[in-house]
């Protein structure tokens, strides 16, 4: 009895030393009115002894708002998985009777014209927590800052001249599977041991959305509803201080920007970076008051505008990157001493305070900072020969409609074509181009977006060094001067009712076949729908001429009603209604008898419906994983079977014809799993796999690929210790743009009409070409790359390399890419390469893949 009795006292001791009430996160000398609920209050449990879950989250947020006269709670969109984001807006209960004024007036800030009362605007700061998923001390951190802010007696006065805007989960699928993890496996006496299965969650982890994707990378593509939710609050408030809270490894620290100096992007202004050292100074002396360990101008760049804390920087705005060191739990162990999950939270808020405090002292700098800097955009734009830029795609509407749509999120002024143009032999049809002015306030936001850059003051990057859109999206595009841009008839998109235009039947019922062109981006869509309609679909492998003059080429989607038994009219409609919900126009063809070849031409095959799996978890990449779940899921309206590699041994693969595999470790598959895909894909299947896949199957005998390595080992005698990072870190390609040609004729390269290509690389995977030149349909060019950083020592593995690479086995295929033709879902120009693979791998001719 007295064993029992001192095991449960020693339970609620070690329970206890890691559990804090709410005195433990809040500032001294404050007092908070009662009648605003505590978290424990609503939630049952204090701030830190629990993770909190988003729904938990959402409730105490509605609490505070019901309860307290400063606070307004609105919802901004919702997640994949449907969860609400939400915005608590705290200030002064004056201000919130005119926000829409208050927004007004900060718009002006962007005018270089408007009189604006900077002396009497006030501060607005946006607090954005827990981006990443499973980075929860800032999600849980808000509950402590909504209930500071929304309670504490002594700042009444400060909210009349301070703005808050506070988002408490700016990834809401994410957080939630990452709390469900934790909580679902906490231990009541927790022993802090870094094998404890609490600190280790599954894949893909809770770090993405539902789709997989890291949002905080998502902040200038805004491919996902939670980037352009929040995007739309950025814009329609224009916050002077924005707070990125984050995690990093469990050993080390709390980091808090500006990051390494030479790391900045060349756009942001250097003043940013003084107003962000400024700034610092108030965590500094935040963090020394609670004795907490921190360091800041390491590890972390502000250049890749995607990310929270730099998408701000370009705009007048102040980013700030928060990181603490993770818990990844309750309690763990660390190099510093047993990390707690409190203990996070409250440095979190700490910094909340100290941004806080330092927006109120600095407000009216702040806001002199965003004049100053709009003011000086129109010196900017006067003294740059480009005017604008002009984009477009003579044979896809939806490409040009996808970026000019992005470019419109982030408050960019678009115009379309009211004539077709030409500019140096260079055709932009009315249809299917715009163009982006750079005289108007965003033009260091636009230049970011359409520039060029292979030159760079520093070597390393936390991120991606290119993103040129118009490459990324594969459009022909060209900088305007101001003599071209003035004989442009143009007039400007309206971005409330911009929609891409639904598709048509060109003709009429009773045709003799209905063709589908496949430049359209959309074109795998459509074929999936007509496959799954029971239509006999062929494909063309040449190029043929209607006795009207229509040429259709090679890709071109040939429909006929097979053995569905529908009459023509139908058939026609059900066709209408596949060309509108895809975007495509579809033609009818009066006869057989066409030019180049007839519709009965052996070069004329019928295509299988896609039945797809997508090998997941265990040493799989969940980010490219999810990119190809997210294209043809939420683009391409296709099913697909997320198939766990631990589950391929034992699944019936012949229910599948076309198999995936993201980059990744495959060694778990084994020789079982190894001969299993052999003789599978040998049996007519197609594998499209990438990467570490194509590594595994090259080991394992399935399909002929070699790779290359590059020589960058360290020369000489001695070397500099202290110049160890620098040396090593340069040679990675963390993300630049490449050209390679293509092969147009190749199924790979049907729907593409120019032989350039932009790809997308973010590591040092070299594949070698085929000694069979027929099985290389897209090869880098003997001077690949195009924009973005590149070690000199990791050019022989790239030029005149393969970008993809066919195999034979049996009667199967394996097409082995060495770049991601998906790339975090905004490389439209590659996404077709991939549908080729999936659509087309069947057709590729046995001969040319030996």
């Amino acid at each position: 009895m007295k064993k029992y009795t001192l095991s449960v006292l020693l339970a609620l001791f070690i329970t206890a030393t890691f559990a804090q009430d709410l005195n433990y996160y809040l500032p001294k000398g404050y007092t908070y009115n009662p009648a605003i609920p505590t978290p424990k209050q609503v939630l049952g449990y204090e701030v830190g002894e629990w993770h909190v879950t988003h729904d938990q989250l959402v409730m105490y947020m509605k609490a505070v708002a019901e309860a307290s006269d400063r606070v307004i709670f609105v919802e901004t969109g919702r997640s994949y998985e449907k969860r609400p984001q939400t915005l608590l807006t705290i200030t002064s209960p004056g201000n919130l009777t005119k926000l829409d004024q208050i927004k007004a007036d900060r718009a002006k800030l962007r005018d270089p014209g408007a009189t604006v009362d900077i002396q009497n605007m006030p501060v607005v700061m946006f607090m954005g927590y827990s981006v990443h998923g499973n980075e929860p001390s800032g999600a849980n951190a808000s509950l402590v800052a909504a209930y500071h802010f929304a309670a504490a007696n002594e700042i009444s006065a400060d909210l009349e001249n301070i703005v808050l805007l506070l988002d408490p989960a700016i990834n809401p699928d994410g957080l939630n599977r990452f709390a469900s993890w934790v909580n679902s496996h906490k231990a009541y006496t927790m022993n802090g041991d870094p094998a404890q299965r609490e600190l280790n969650e599954a894949w893909p982890r809770g770090r993405t959305n539902h789709y997989w994707f890291d949002l905080n990378r998502d902040w200038l593509p805004v491919q996902h509803p939670e980037s352009r939710n929040r995007v739309k609050v950025f814009q329609s408030w224009l916050p002077n201080i924005h707070l990125d809270f984050h995690e990093m490894g469990t050993n080390s620290t709390f980091f808090f920007q500006p990051g390494v100096p030479s790391r900045m992007h060349p756009l942001t202004p250097a003043k940013n970076f003084e107003l962000t050292e400024k700034i610092g100074t108030y965590h500094a002396k935040a963090l020394d008051q609670i004795g907490s360990l921190y360091y800041n101008q390491e590890n972390y760049d502000d250049f890749y505008y995607g990310k929270g804390s730099t998408y701000p920087d370009v705009q007048g705005s102040i980013g700030i990157l928060f990181e603490q060191a993770s818990s990844r739990g309750h309690l763990q162990e660390s190099a510093n001493g047993m990390l707690s999950f409190p203990f996070t939270i409250r440095n979190q808020f700490t910094a909340n305070l100290s941004s806080y405090q330092a927006a109120k002292e600095m407000r009216v700098e702040l806001n002199q900072w965003m004049k100053d800097f709009y003011k000086g955009i129109k010196t900017e734009t006067d003294a740059d020969a480009n005017k604008a830029y002009i984009f477009g795609a003579k044979d896809d509407d939806a490409r040009s409609f996808h970026l000019a749509d992005l470019i419109l999120q982030h408050d960019i002024k678009v115009f379309s074509l009211n004539e077709n143009i030409t500019i140096n032999g260079q055709e932009f049809k009315k249809e299917s181009s715009y163009i982006v002015p750079a005289d108007q306030p965003q033009y260091r936001l636009i230049k970011a977006m359409f520039e060029t850059r292979t030159s760079f003051q520093d070597s390393l990057f936390y991120d991606i060094s290119a993103w040129t859109y118009p490459m990324a999206f594969d459009l022909d595009f060209m900088a305007l001067n101001s003599k071209i841009l003035n004989l442009a008839s143009v007039k400007q998109v309206n971005k409330s009712d911009f929609a891409l235009t639904p598709g048509k039947v060109v003709g009429d019922a009773g045709a003799y076949q209905y063709a589908l062109e496949w430049t359209d981006y959309y074109a795998p869509k459509a074929a999936y729908q007509l496959l799954k309609a029971g239509f006999l679909v062929r494909v063309s492998n040449a190029d043929f001429t209607t006795p009207e003059g229509k040429t259709f080429g090679r890709g071109t989607i040939l429909i006929d009603k097979g053995e569905t038994g529908m009459d023509d009219q139908a058939f026609f409609v059900k066709l209408k209604e596949i060309a509108q919900f895809a975007y495509v126009d579809i033609h009818a063809i009066s006869t057989g008898y066409t030019s180049g070849v007839n519709m009965g031409s052996t070069f004329i095959a019928p295509l299988k419906t896609p039945q797809i799996a997508l090998l997941v978890d265990g040493g799989v990449d969940s980010g490219e994983a999810g990119e190809i779940w997210h294209l043809l899921d939420q683009r391409m309206h296709m099913p697909v079977t997320l198939l766990p590699v631990s589950a391929v041994t034992m699944a019936n693969l012949d229910r599948y014809n076309v198999i995936l595999m993201a980059d990744g470790n495959y060694n778990s598959l084994g020789k079982v799993g190894a001969e299993k895909l052999k003789e599978w894909t040998s049996k007519g299947g197609t594998i499209v796999a990438k990467g570490g896949a194509l590594r595994f199957l090259a080991q394992n005998e399935i399909g002929n690929f070699t790779f290359r390595t590059v020589e960058n080992e360290e020369k000489g005698l001695q070397n500099s210790y202290a110049n160890f990072e620098n040396a090593t870190g340069a040679k990675g390609t963390f993300g630049a743009i490449f050209k390679a040609n293509l092969d147009v004729t190749h199924p790979i390269g049907y729907g593409y009409s120019k032989k350039e290509v932009y790809t997308f690389r973010n590591d040092n995977f070299f594949m070698e070409v085929s000694p069979n030149p027929y099985a290389n349909p897209l090869v880098y060019t003997d001077k690949p790359l195009a924009s973005g950083y590149l070690h000199p020592s990791n050019l022989p593995g790239i030029q005149n390399g393969s970008v993809i690479r066919i195999s034979g086995v049996g009667r199967g295929r394996i097409v082995g890419f060495a770049d991601n033709p998906n790339f975090r879902a905004f490389w439209f120009g590659t996404n077709k390469l991939f549908m080729n693979s999936i659509f087309f791998g069947q057709v590729i001719d046995g001969g040319t893949a030996r």
